[in-house]
């Protein structure tokens, strides 16, 4: 709770625990390096010894932002997250799950159609005869961008299969 009475995650606890998830990610990146071998052969680095620094220099960081979260947010109660913004939050995140769940079923171009659409109509307020159109078209421009110009393909699903792309 704040000085005013609102109620909410305070900036405090969200600062220790962006802080901790990224101390968490360098540790498994360090980790990671030395299974792939993170020192020095008389050929040169191990594939991990780059990747291994980069680990430690991230839980540096973590570290550096958890004192400082310590010590300049502690006891100021400033919230970060109320109601209000959870719902703001919410109303983006969630659609943003639900297309990487679409996505790993139907694949990308279909979950990109089906994301811009929703978004365009449900928060954007436009009508379905804009936002579908609109969901084809971002994903056939991802497609061809992808498939065509880059040569990069991207995961499919069973729409693709029956109109027999790849």
């Amino acid at each position: 709770m704040s000085s005013d009475g609102a109620r909410g995650i305070s900036r405090f606890a969200m600062e220790i625990l962006v802080a901790a998830a990224t101390a968490a990610l360098g540790v498994a990146v360090c980790y990671g390096s030395t299974e792939a071998g993170a020192g020095w052969t008389e050929m040169g680095p191990d594939a991990g010894y780059f990747p291994f620094y980069v680990g430690l220099l991230i839980v540096f960081g973590s570290v550096m932002n958890m004192s400082l979260a310590v010590t300049r947010h502690r006891k100021l109660g400033v919230i970060f997250l109320d109601a209000r913004r959870i719902k703001s939050v919410s109303s983006f995140l969630l659609p943003l799950v639900a297309y990487a769940a679409v996505s790993s079923f139907l694949g990308l171009y279909v979950g990109t159609a089906l994301y811009i659409a929703f978004a365009m109509h449900f928060q954007g307020k436009y009508k379905w005869w804009i936002a579908l159109p609109s969901g084809l078209a971002v994903a056939a421009v991802f497609f061809v961008v992808f498939e065509v110009g880059f040569k990069v393909p991207l995961l499919k699903g069973p729409v693709e299969a029956w109109f027999g792309i790849y």
